[in-house]
């Protein structure tokens, strides 16, 4: 690895990287700003004209973070990494943190098993942000700080989180919003009902992106994160996903449940730079609205 140098001129981090390690190939040097090797004052940076000032440390990491899309146990996927966050794909039917029944198969235990590296000692772990329901795919959040995770789940309501559903029929609208109150008294199965204690408002922006004689794809926009809510909200409407049998689905083409969550944006919990992640509809949904 390259001895760290302290910058002494204003410059961009990638020429000044190429200058100050001649004797590393150029093509060396954008791999690991590529994949957030290189820290600047012992942050990641992956950007090539990253503004360094007099003072700034800049050094090559001697740990690893995950390459973007590797896989690991149960069909995750990193999309992120950095010292303080983990952006993944989870794939259905996999939990997103332990429940009594389930302790080993889950989103969370992949993920400290990642970050310990095989080390059980290794006081390396991971903090949940959000959960994503079992039978729901897509892009998750875990902190690996507990600075970032107050961060993270302090600002969450501000983050924009987009889902895509294929349902059962026809929306009245083309674009709209859902509003409820959710009573959530009963975890598995939550309902709209009159505003009261027991219940928590819910508001979900919605637009129809496809339709097809029996189908149609829908994009959902949450601003608020109740659970359940899109499924409540979509089988109020008349228009249960396909595969939620539990909110009035009669059909179950994919043999899962027809949610996926999209993409997200949120600024970074360190730095403030908004991060945007977008994961397409995974291919058994996909085909179900092929042509539509």
């Amino acid at each position: 690895m390259p001895k760290p140098f302290t910058v002494t001129a204003p410059a961009e981090l990638l020429a000044h990287c190429f200058a100050a390690w001649p004797e590393v190939k150029k093509t060396r040097v954008r791999q690991w700003l590529k994949f957030q090797a290189i820290t600047v004052n012992g942050r990641p940076v992956s950007q090539f004209n990253h503004a360094l000032h007099p003072g700034d440390e800049v050094a090559v990491r001697s740990d690893r973070f995950a390459v973007p899309r590797t896989v690991l146990g149960s069909g995750i996927r990193v999309f992120f990494e950095d010292a303080d966050l983990i952006v993944i794909d989870k794939p259905a039917d996999l939990l997103s943190i332990a429940s009594e029944r389930e302790q080993e198969r889950t989103a969370y235990r992949q993920l400290t098993d990642h970050v310990k590296r095989g080390n059980p000692l290794s006081r390396e772990r991971v903090w949940i942000v959000h959960r994503l329901d079992r039978e729901t795919s897509g892009l998750m959040v875990f902190a690996k700080a507990p600075e970032a995770k107050e961060a993270l789940q302090g600002g969450w309501e501000l983050a924009v989180k987009t889902y895509e559903a294929v349902v059962e029929g026809h929306l009245s609208a083309p674009s709209g919003t859902f509003e409820s109150d959710l009573d959530e008294s009963n975890p598995f199965r939550v309902v709209s009902a009159p505003a009261g204690e027991a219940t928590r408002h819910a508001v979900t922006h919605f637009r129809v992106l496809a339709r097809s004689t029996w189908r149609s794809l829908v994009e959902l926009t949450l601003e608020t994160g109740r659970r359940h809510q899109i499924r409540v909200h979509l089988s109020d409407a008349g228009c249960p996903i396909v595969g939620d049998k539990k909110y009035g689905a009669v059909s179950d083409p994919a043999k899962r449940l027809g949610l996926h969550s999209c993409a997200l944006r949120f600024p970074h919990p360190a730095t403030g730079e908004e991060l945007r992640f977008a994961s397409p509809l995974p291919k058994e949904l996909a085909r179900l609205v092929k042509g539509c």
